[in-house]
Formats: C-alpha cells, sequence, structure tokens
C-alpha cells in the first residue's frame, strides 16, 4: 500500500548548505533503495518534505528523521493512502525557494516566507504540485 506523508521541521542552529547538500544526496541514494520518492524544500532554516512509497519505508523514514538531532520542531503535516505518487520522478527533488517567484508562496501563504506551520497540509501539498508544474524541483535521481 502506498502513503504519502508531508512534515515540516526546523533545522538545527548547526545545519548550513554543505550539510542540506549531503542530506539530498544520501536520501537520494538511501530512498531509491528502500522504494521512496518525494520532494524537499528548505528555506530560512524549514523543512518542508513530502514522503511517497510503501507504508513501513515512509513510516520508518519519518521516525529516523524525527530523530535526527539536524531537526526540530517535527510536525506531521498529512498522512494519506494514495493510488498513485505524485513525485515519482525524484528518489528526493529539492527546491530553491531562492530562484522561484515569490508569488508562488503568496498563493497558500499570508507572506512570501516559507512557513508551513502556518498553512493546512493541503495547502502545502499544492505549492508542491506548483512547483512540480514549474519545474522548480532539481536534482533528479
Amino acid at each position: 500500500m502506498l502513503v504519502r506523508l508531508m512534515y515540516a521541521s526546523r533545522a538545527a542552529d548547526s545545519v548550513g548548505h554543505e550539510d542540506l547538500t549531503s542530506i539530498v544526496k544520501k536520501a537520494q541514494t538511501h530512498n531509491h533503495d528502500i522504494g521512496v520518492t518525494g520532494v524537499l524544500c528548505f528555506s530560512g532554516g524549514v523543512f518542508l518534505q513530502a514522503l511517497e512509497g510503501g507504508r513501513s519505508a515512509v513510516n520508518a523514514l519519518y521516525n529516523r528523521i524525527a530523530q535526527d538531532k539536524r531537526h526540530r520542531d517535527v510536525v506531521l503535516l498529512n498522512y494519506d493512502e494514495i493510488a498513485e505518487r505524485r513525485f515519482a520522478g525524484w528518489s528526493m527533488g529539492s527546491v530553491s525557494l531562492a530562484r522561484m517567484n515569490p508569488a508562488v508562496l503568496l498563493k497558500y501563504s499570508e507572506t512570501a516566507v516559507l512557513d508551513p506551520y502556518a498553512v493546512s497540509g493541503k495547502a502545502s501539498l499544492a505549492l508542491f504540485d506548483d512547483l512540480v508544474a514549474t519545474a522548480a524541483i532539481g536534482c533528479q535521481g
């Protein structure tokens, strides 16, 4: 059974650009091996991630992330059984909001700042759908 899980977290103070690059590269390899696909967005010290795959694999991965010292304030935004993946092309795609039109964020939130804590899980998923549609997701693999 396929599921989609979305969560938000705040990066520990020690997380920098090199850490983010490392996280994405390791996720691409590990996720491919366990059949998980998804997208990671990071901006202003906030992670927003969607994970898709088998229930056991996604649950185990989320539990690992929740225990990871690089994350704090981990919040589950949405968890659904799904018929098909939205992010099947990415073992872990990533989004750079620095290159994105701020109007895309304003479409779903009060300000042009990524704050998944202030919007619904459905709004965050719709944001990811827009990012896919505008080819703002990179690091396919």
